[in-house]
């Protein structure tokens, strides 16, 4: 019997844990991946300031390099840049950065299980692969694949792969557009270091994995080290949160922006404010104390999801 299950060993769902177990309340983590953190098909561009927010300084491992600037490309090749040096984004190895959340949780008092998944939620509990679990809540952190079933307009298909590559250039983050190539999204490049980096396509309809062969074969020589396909959420968050004694978080429930589809901020937060959340709902068993983690988050994050939205519209247009 736990007083949590959390289903998806996510930043999100990790950092929820880790709010739990820390207030002094029993919780499991379960991933249905052999290990925490993969597949990573994560960008893993975040601000340090973000990071500290999240209470994780990035280990040697963790972090990859920081980023000076993004050059933004039209698609007859004219371009701007933004230089980022202010804002101090780096990239970080985001299978790293889900473990040091996970060995946090579990200095918190959490329990983490792998190669065990989530199938449903039932009366006092859930029915995973291991057999049958007693809880009082579920956290759903499943990712975006919860809300593929539900709304297919909002999900885009991606292509990342991981490259050695001489073009791609520290600190220097790549961003392209082309409503042709890639409706309603962009090709980018995300330099891990230098002459390696993560190279990914997404769009609306298209042959993610042709995209991303013509868009390397344009930039010059490579050699590819790992490919990853996944899909994004882009259309913002879901309308409830809690649906009884189930709290969903993180891409689960779109917390994703809607412009890039990047979440670690967004979604890592969300973990922090459900946890605290239930806990408070735990120690004064009272579940109406779980809506605190609904409003405490479209406080933080509402205004700037609504505007992003807006822009989605615009590039879709």
């Amino acid at each position: 019997m736990y007083d949590v299950i959390v289903a998806g060993g996510s930043i999100s769902g990790l950092l929820a844990a880790r709010e739990i177990a820390k207030n002094g309340h029993s919780v499991l983590v379960l991933e249905e991946g052999f290990e925490v953190g993969s597949p990573e098909h994560c960008g893993g561009l975040v601000s340090k300031n973000a990071l500290k927010e999240l209470g994780i300084v990035p280990s040697q491992k963790t972090f990859d390099s920081e980023i000076e600037c993004a050059k933004i490309f039209s698609p007859n090749g004219k371009e701007i840049t933004i230089n980022s040096e202010k804002q101090k984004i780096i990239v970080i190895n985001r299978r790293e950065l889900d473990k040091q959340a996970a060995r946090q949780a579990k200095d918190s008092g959490a329990e983490i299980s792998v190669k065990t998944s989530f199938q449903e939620k039932i009366d006092n509990g859930v029915r995973t692969s291991n057999g049958f679990i007693e809880c009082k809540y579920l956290v759903d952190c499943r990712g975006v694949s919860r809300l593929a079933n539900k709304d297919r307009d909002g999900i885009l298909l991606t292509a990342q792969y991981e490259v050695y590559a001489d073009w791609i250039k520290k600190g220097q983050v790549e961003v392209y557009f082309d409503q042709e190539k890639y409706p309603e999204f962009f090709a980018w490049v995300i330099p891990s270091g230098n002459g390696v980096g993560k190279i990914g396509v997404s769009g609306k309809g298209i042959n993610t994995t042709e995209k991303i062969d013509e868009f390397l074969k344009s930039k010059g020589a490579f050699s590819t080290i790992r490919k990853i396909f996944a899909p994004i959420w882009i259309k913002g968050p879901v309308k409830n949160f809690i649906e009884n004694d189930t709290i969903i978080v993180g891409d689960a429930a779109g917390q994703a922006k809607p412009t890039t589809a990047g979440g670690i901020f967004s979604c890592g937060m969300a973990g922090i404010f459900a946890g605290k959340a239930i806990s408070e709902a735990l120690e004064t068993e009272d579940p109406s104390a779980l809506t605190h983690y609904e409003k405490k988050w479209k406080d933080r994050f509402g205004k700037e999801f609504e505007k992003q939205n807006l822009a989605r519209k615009v590039l879709a247009r």
